[in-house]
């Protein structure tokens, strides 16, 4: 993340954290990754008491990049921002190589049939764990805040 610029209106002159990973599009490297981010972030303290609803939501937002976005080609790269302002909260950004979506046609997987899928939740568990999301890049990118 360049810090001459804003996302999410977060302005780089106030963040206390900024981090930066990329990790291959393979299953195997969600979990470490987020391991390693929420290590950061439990020990900045930055949403503190909000630490696993952001660890569940990176591991969505990443498993969705990795599995739909790159289609688990290890060659693809997904990029992991995270980064926490004084007074926004967390933010962190997952990007992936693929060819994008529109969130707003995702079927709700609380309603009719979709309640006895067993995938298709992802999006909806990371809306009701952050404050904010937004989609960005034709959905290749998340923005998610905790505050």
């Amino acid at each position: 993340m360049s810090t001459d610029h804003k996302i999410c209106n977060f302005e780089a002159d106030k963040l206390i954290l900024q981090l930066r990973v990329t990790l291959a599009a393979d299953k195997s490297a969600v979990d470490p990754v987020v391991q390693g981010v929420m290590q950061i972030v439990r020990k900045m303290q930055c949403a503190a008491g909000k630490e696993d609803d952001i660890e569940l939501a990176l591991t969505e937002a990443l498993a969705n990049a990795v599995v739909h976005g790159a289609k688990a080609d290890p060659s693809k790269i997904i990029e992991c921002d995270v980064a926490c302002d004084e007074t926004r909260g967390m933010l962190i950004v997952v990007r992936d190589p693929g060819l994008g979506f529109d969130p707003s046609t995702l079927p709700s997987p609380v309603q009719g049939q979709n309640l006895f899928s067993n995938h298709g939740r992802g999006i909806y568990l990371i809306n009701q764990l952050m404050d904010e999301v937004n989609f960005a890049r034709n959905g290749t990118e998340i923005q998610m805040i905790k505050r």
